[in-house]
């Protein structure tokens, strides 16, 4: 026990943690600022061992989980799920634009950047669909793509004397959205990364509501 609480602590470890805080915070265990402490710790923790308190006193932390609860998210969108055509451009030449705070993202956005920057930012953003594209083009320019971290996270694309990369992210939550970034990054930079602390407040809803159905139900209203 000693030498598995030793073990450094993975992102992938920090998630499953996390993952119990959120539940807790949706059944009404722990108040929001509550909630907030503990994924500090959980942010901060080095090791396995570290992750232990932040959730020893929850009964999520003590039930033994299906190890294949669901399936991963698919590498590609399903077909037919994602049109060709983008339901919005954002595009920078030799200047930045920034997509960020709360708005409704569409289930394909294309970014451009060419000798400039743009940002994309969905860790406040509303999901209306669960599969969503985000193609991205880099010349000389950059982008930036940041998720929240209760989401699916998946890429495909390459550089040309430049970077392309994107931190495969996968959900503690069925139904979560899923991100697909695409893109192409000639002498440039593509970067998709999740956002710490940051969580799709639409699926805490939804797990709320279904707690709120269940008590109701139980209270026979």
């Amino acid at each position: 026990m000693r030498e598995r609480t030793d073990l450094r602590a993975s992102d992938a470890d920090r998630d499953r943690t996390a993952d119990i805080l959120r539940e807790a915070l949706a059944e009404g265990r722990l108040t929001a600022e509550e909630h907030a402490e503990r994924v500090e710790e959980v942010l901060r923790a080095k090791t396995v061992g570290e992750l232990e308190p932040p959730v020893r006193d929850l009964p999520a932390a003590h039930r033994a989980r299906p190890s294949a609860s669901f399936a991963p998210a698919p590498r590609r969108p399903a077909p037919g799920a994602v049109p060709s055509v983008a339901d919005e451009n954002v595009v920078a030449v030799f200047s930045a634009a920034v997509r960020k705070g709360r708005w409704r993202v569409g289930r394909r956005t294309h970014a451009y950047a060419i000798f400039g920057s743009v940002e994309i930012d969905l860790s406040e953003a509303i999901f209306e669909h669960q599969q969503v594209v985000i193609k991205a083009i880099s010349v000389f320019g950059t982008v930036e793509i940041r998720v929240p971290e209760n989401v699916s996270l998946r890429g495909s694309g390459g550089g040309v004397l430049g970077n392309f990369e994107v931190d495969t992210l996968d959900s503690g939550e069925q139904d979560a959205p899923v991100v697909y970034v695409d893109g192409l990054a000639v002498l440039g930079n593509i970067e998709a990364k999740p956002k710490r602390g940051k969580l799709i407040e639409d699926i805490l809803d939804r797990v709320g509501d279904r707690v709120n159905a269940k008590l109701r139900k139980h209270l026979g209203h």
